[in-house]
């Protein structure tokens, strides 16, 4: 695998040089170019040689609320006097550390609740020469109740009553009449995607894990990977043997250090145990598994970039149709599901479908998980039911506004699901719920604002995040995502008229519908998403910004040093 390669050399050299590529290409037979174009599409392998510090300060949503932006211009002061070649300072997209923010990362090695004075000490640690790691606590087990072997000490109890039953079509109607959905944003029934890749020719088959969350705000794959793994690994290989695969990849972020480490005990477990491999508990049945480890980006996390990825190029989206159900991984059927829909499947088959719609609330089914961050008290992964209002996650579960502020928005899915007012608080967790808000569900992370926020600047976040992110291949989200940029910061510098605020306006319409109508992927559809629900539902403070140069927060008019800090034009 070409990035096993250059992990290697990164990690001998610290970087990657350019005669340790050229051998490379000459020992594996790949053109150099093509080599090249992996290395510099992954922000986490670099060209050239890196600082002695380099430290990346985390700019999105939930940092953003805490303090990033003070504790970078505190870092700036701080390390003034720096050479580059000693300290180098810059942004960073969402690092899944959003409940304990602002994160920073120095030499990869990932730090919360940072602080400018706890970041000058590893700092000055790291120019001293020593090692600095990201510290790992102890994570004690977390009882949950979605765990049917909370008290039992034998897991995998499900996949040991199947390898003895081989009941696929038993699987596939519990499945159905659950009513699982995919967990990850899409909502896609779990049963039907099963199935099509079941009905598909040919032996050759995979199931693939995608634990890339990178959306900001998203971190409860990160809690269920380090407490649950065990329901993780067990939906996997129910999957492979219901769809007749043979080999499963459990795709993970960059970033979650720890909890590939924990996957990695919890699969050597399950080797040694007879759970995988060759002849499963005696069985003939066989299912291996692998954990891959991103290089890096949240354009991974889209279904088929993550396969262009596993598969050692660039993660560029695929044009669709086929879907990954007919031709995924290497062209073959593939089932991809999101880290919190395999970990519902042991729950479905091991106590029921009854079970698991009683632990839903107002007709919804099934417990979920959410991660709520931003001004709230008590920051978090909580595991509710299905279909409770809002309010009580963020009042009950998550403590209320931090400070004893107001509740002004919230994200109820990061970014991609927009914003929502303080007065659509009582919507409840639900699919279709959301969905009638103009809203999603998504991937459950839920991102709070108090009455302090201001929601141009959060919408403009939320657009450089993408615009940041965004692949580049194809010219809507490419051009689109920089244009809508240009226009949110040129709204945060006022001075238009009425007119030239109207035909903005107009223009940012007609960006939001070519793009979610004709880019390739889900980024660039959803990049009009914290727009559009600003536009829909905080138009008064847009209007005070454009037409009247007042920012009811205080927080813009102030802005040209940032602007021309990220390179925009305002």
């Amino acid at each position: 695998m070409i990035f096993d390669d250059l992990r290697a050399i990164q990690l001998r050299f610290g970087f990657l040089p350019k005669a340790e590529l050229e051998a490379l290409s000459q020992r594996a037979h790949i053109p150099l170019y093509q080599i090249h174009g992996v290395a510099s599409f992954y922000p986490h392998f670099q060209l050239t040689p890196p600082p002695k510090a380099d430290l990346r300060v985390c700019a999105d949503m939930s940092c953003r609320l805490n303090g990033a932006c003070e504790l970078r211009a505190g870092l700036e002061q701080r390390f003034a006097k720096y050479s580059a070649n000693d300290v180098l300072l810059r942004d960073v997209s969402c690092l899944g550390r959003c409940d304990h923010a602002p994160a920073v990362s120095i030499n990869d090695e990932i730090f919360t609740a940072a602080t400018v004075t706890s970041v000058d000490a590893i700092v000055r640690e790291i120019l001293r020469g020593e090692e600095v790691l990201e510290p790992h606590p102890q994570h004690a087990r977390v009882q949950s109740a979605s765990d049917p072997y909370a008290v039992s000490e034998e897991k995998y109890g499900v996949l040991r009553k199947l390898a003895a039953t081989k009941d696929w079509d038993g699987v596939l109607a519990e499945l159905k009449a659950s009513e699982l959905r995919g967990m990850g944003g899409a909502g896609f029934p779990t049963s039907m995607k099963w199935d099509l890749v079941r009905k598909q020719p040919g032996k050759e088959k995979y199931v693939v894990c995608n634990a890339d969350e990178s959306e900001p705000g998203t971190i409860k794959d990160r809690f269920i990977l380090t407490h649950l793994p065990h329901l993780v690994i067990e939906g996997m290989i129910v999957a492979g043997l219901v769809t007749g695969a043979k080999r499963g990849v459990l795709y993970i972020r960059h970033e979650y250090h720890l909890q590939e480490e924990i996957l990695g005990e919890e699969l050597r477990r399950c080797y040694h145990g007879g759970l995988l491999g060759k002849n499963i508990l005696g069985s003939e049945l066989a299912f291996d598994l692998e954990i891959f480890v991103s290089p890096g980006g949240y354009i991974c996390g889209e279904e088929s970039a993550l396969l262009e990825a596993i598969e050692g190029k660039r993660a560029e989206p695929r044009n669709k149709p086929p879907f990954p159900g007919q031709a995924g991984l290497w062209q073959k059927p593939t089932v991809i599901n999101n880290v919190e829909t395999f970990a519902n499947v042991p729950q479905i088959l091991a106590r029921g479908v009854e079970w698991f719609k009683a632990q839903g609330a107002n007709g919804s089914r099934g417990l979920k998980f959410v991660g709520v961050s931003g001004h709230v008290a008590n920051p978090g992964v909580f595991e509710v039911p299905m279909g409770v209002p809002m309010r009580e996650v963020i009042f009950k579960y998550a403590g209320g506004i931090r400070g004893g502020r107001q509740l002004k928005a919230f994200a109820p899915s990061g970014p991609s699901s927009g914003y929502l007012p303080a007065s659509m608080v009582d919507v409840r967790l639900d699919f279709k719920a959301l969905a009638e808000t103009g809203s999603m569900l998504g991937s459950g992370a839920i991102v709070v604002c108090d009455d302090t926020t201001c929601m141009l600047d959060m919408a403009l976040n939320a657009v450089k995040f993408y615009r940041n992110e965004s692949c580049g291949k194809c010219v809507p989200c490419r051009v689109g995502s920089q244009k809508m940029t240009d226009l949110l910061v040129r709204w945060t510098h006022s001075g238009l008229s009425e007119k030239e605020y109207k035909a903005d306006v107009a223009l940012v319409d007609e960006l939001c519908a070519a793009m979610s109508q004709t880019s390739i992927c889900g980024l660039g559809q959803i990049v009009p998403a914290p727009v559009q629900s600003v536009l829909k539902h905080f138009r008064e403070e847009l209007d005070a910004h454009v037409l009247h140069g007042q920012c009811p927060s205080g927080i813009c008019f102030s802005g040209a040093k940032e602007a021309a800090r990220v390179g925009i034009r305002p």
